[in-house]
């Protein structure tokens, strides 16, 4: 069976709950300190309200900040407070032609001064690991957006980077591609491309806010 016949076929299965939990303190606490020894700083925030005031916090007054698509910003209705307090790219990019103006409408997506948004999965050992269809977002938080910050639910947390595959095909993907398929008339998401961060090696670059509750997929 072709991967794409695999993908489809797990789709079509209900989400996997499993994945949907909230993890221990006492795992919250392990990860928080391995993200930090690899280079990203890791914040432990209660609830989403907190974990909103904390990423506020951690952005300067007049920054340019792109939110990258996230559920999690979506419920925390981030994106709109981000229009009101900063340079908004997304803002820019409403006004913007795709058609003539393309090239300029990805590099400015690209190279935000901040990009904020979330990942799929984050392992104990502190590996964060986030699936695209587009991979719009991939290049900022890889390397050419000047900081990053993610807002990550703690139900993200996995033990190893197979249970963070296991979870993007299995709770993500399915939760995904039925929201898109609601939205734009029965089209499909795809794990196209996918990002592993093992280690931040720039300092102070990447940020990451583990929230205590549940937030996204």
């Amino acid at each position: 069976m072709d991967n794409e016949k695999r993908i489809n076929q797990i789709a079509k299965q209900p989400p996997n709950e499993a994945f949907s939990r909230l993890a221990s303190d006492e795992r919250v606490k392990k990860t928080a300190e391995a993200l930090t020894a690899n280079g990203m700083e890791a914040f432990i925030a209660e609830n989403g309200a907190e974990a909103k005031a904390k990423l506020f916090e951690l952005i300067p007054e007049g920054a340019e900040v792109f939110t990258a698509t996230s559920r999690t910003l979506d419920t925390l209705d981030v994106a709109d407070e981000i229009a009101k307090r900063y340079d908004s790219v997304r803002e820019k990019l409403a006004g913007m032609n795709p058609e003539t103006q393309n090239r300029e409408m990805v590099k400015l997506g690209a190279t935000p001064e901040y990009i904020v948004g979330s990942v799929h999965a984050i392992t104990e050992s502190g590996t964060v690991v986030i699936a695209s269809n587009t991979g719009s977002q991939l290049a900022g938080y890889a390397a050419a957006a000047a900081q990053v910050i993610w807002v990550v639910s703690t139900k993200k947390i996995v033990a190893d980077l197979d249970e963070a595959i296991k979870r993007i095909y299995e709770y993500t993907y399915p939760l995904e591609d039925e929201r898109l398929q609601k939205l734009y008339n029965g089209m499909h998401s795809n794990v196209s491309k996918m990002l592993f961060v093992h280690r931040e090696i720039m300092p102070n670059r990447t940020k990451v806010i583990l929230v205590k509750e549940d937030l996204g997929y």
